[in-house]
């Protein structure tokens, strides 16, 4: 019973030390408060496809799924984190009281996902709704950590048709990661699919 627990608490202690040391070539570019996030990730095991909280709860459920690709625009970008996060379908960022780190503010309903071999990620959760003040249109927030360790903010995904939209969203100037992430959704099934592809470090300032 002792060797099987020794063995367990070694792993744990490996592990952790593993992230400290990735932590240490990590570099924020571009500004932004609160993509440290990313990080939050704990002992989870990434994979290009999750499922955020919620799903399964009544609502307009959509699939989001898209390719990152390396900063020539071409190569398909493999182990590229990504954190979202968004609203409640009332538009609040909920929380259950137990949350610790970003989680405060950030709420619940998030998730990380890593691309696969072929630079893709896909995920699926509950459409959320805009703030109760109206003061800006439904969306959520995504922030990507390569695997050099540069982590940023890309704007957030917006869906087409919302009448909260501006110009300022739907065709930003110098979008960063390359698109203004607003989803043209197509019904399929039960489902609401969009597709937002990435170029990792375009119009990101200080990227270099």
């Amino acid at each position: 019973m002792i060797r099987p627990l020794i063995a367990i608490l070694l792993t744990i202690l490996l592990s952790s030390c593993a992230n400290s040391q990735n932590r240490d070539k990590t570099r924020l570019v571009g500004g932004g408060e609160g993509c440290e996030a990313i990080f939050e990730y704990g002992d989870k095991e990434l994979t290009a496809v999750d499922t955020l909280p919620d799903f399964n709860d009544q609502g307009s459920k959509i699939k989001v799924t898209g390719t990152i690709y390396q900063n020539d625009g071409k190569t398909p970008a493999e182990d590229v984190i990504l954190y979202i996060y968004h609203t409640d379908q009332k538009g609040i960022y909920a929380t259950k009281g137990d949350e610790t780190g970003w989680a405060k503010q950030h709420g619940y309903i998030r998730g990380w996902i890593k691309t696969d071999s072929d630079g893709q990620y896909t995920f699926y959760t509950l459409k959320p709704g805009a703030y109760p003040n109206r003061s800006a249109p439904a969306h959520m927030h995504l922030t990507i950590l390569e695997p050099n360790g540069k982590y940023y903010w890309l704007g957030s995904y917006h869906f087409e048709g919302d009448s909260l939209l501006t110009d300022k969203e739907i065709d930003p100037d110098s979008p960063r990661g390359g698109n203004s992430g607003v989803l043209t959704l197509r019904k399929e099934g039960n489902l609401l699919i969009g597709t937002r592809n990435v170029v990792l470090g375009k119009n990101i300032p200080n990227y270099e």
